[in-house]
């Protein structure tokens, strides 16, 4: 089961939020309001949910995965990282996913990121859901995949949709990827619906993107990848650019391409 840190008091709710807030009345009105079988998968929160936006630090958790258990900021260390969560095991959109991502490990090690998954099942379906995952992709799956039965990682991340939250007895977590950068800070959230696979070389494509324009101050323009001209912000005076990259090519005063 997974847990917020830090972790609350006996007789307070499993699921606190790192704030020194108090709740308000307000707060406990909202809980209250819950359905039953909601608060039966989520402990009532004793806040609002946390508004997730990019440049946001990256909630921190606990939980147990398919490789023990982590606290997700030591675990990511000094890393990049990919979380992405499935709406259950044994599914077969999910199932072509993680194959996927699975078979693009190296390619995301090379560039120094941490994957791990979620699916609100329990570590016994994981493990077996693994076994089917790498027959079917003929695969060997080795990052860690988090148990969130309880769907405690799931509402921490706003991982739950609209109708799901009207009827949480069925609340699956929907397809969500964020990629978190080695300070902690949300960089890209990316939202899919159950019935829409995702694209693991766009994930890629944009780990490329941000690391390239951490490192070299730059834009990158539509469907660019590794290897091809980057575009210089608006920020920087062309005299500048081609001090700092070289040769410079000005489609508009606004719209110029550099090589790196």
């Amino acid at each position: 089961m997974a847990s917020i840190l830090p972790r609350a008091a006996p007789r307070l709710v499993a699921l606190h939020f790192i704030s020194s807030t108090k709740p308000t009345s307000l707060h406990l009105q909202r809980a209250s309001a819950l359905p039953l079988a909601f608060r039966r998968y989520l402990a009532t929160p004793t806040q609002e949910q946390p508004r997730l936006r990019l440049g946001s630090i990256a909630p921190n958790f606990k939980a147990k995965t398919t490789q023990g258990d982590i606290d997700f900021h030591q675990w990511l260390g000094d890393s990049w990282g990919i979380l992405f969560s499935h709406p259950a095991d044994f599914t077969p959109v999910c199932t072509t996913e993680l194959g996927a991502f699975s078979r693009l490990a190296p390619e995301f090690e090379k560039r120094g990121v941490k994957m791990i998954g979620l699916s609100a099942n329990d570590l016994v379906d994981h493990g077996k859901w693994i076994d089917d995952i790498n027959d079917i992709s003929k695969t060997n799956l080795q990052f860690p995949v988090i148990a969130d039965a309880k769907r405690e990682v799931a509402w921490l991340y706003d991982m739950l949709s609209a109708e799901d939250q009207a009827k949480p007895e069925i609340a699956f977590t929907i397809r969500s990827v964020f990629i978190i950068d080695p300070n902690k800070k949300i960089r890209l959230i990316l939202l899919y619906p159950a019935s829409t696979g995702r694209n693991s070389a766009e994930v890629l494509r944009v780990i490329d993107s941000l690391q390239t324009g951490d490192k070299k101050g730059v834009a990158t323009p539509i469907d660019w990848v590794h290897g091809e001209d980057v575009i210089v912000p608006a920020s920087v005076s062309t005299e500048d650019a081609k001090t700092k990259f070289g040769q410079v090519r000005e489609v508009r005063p606004y719209l110029r391409f550099t090589t790196i």
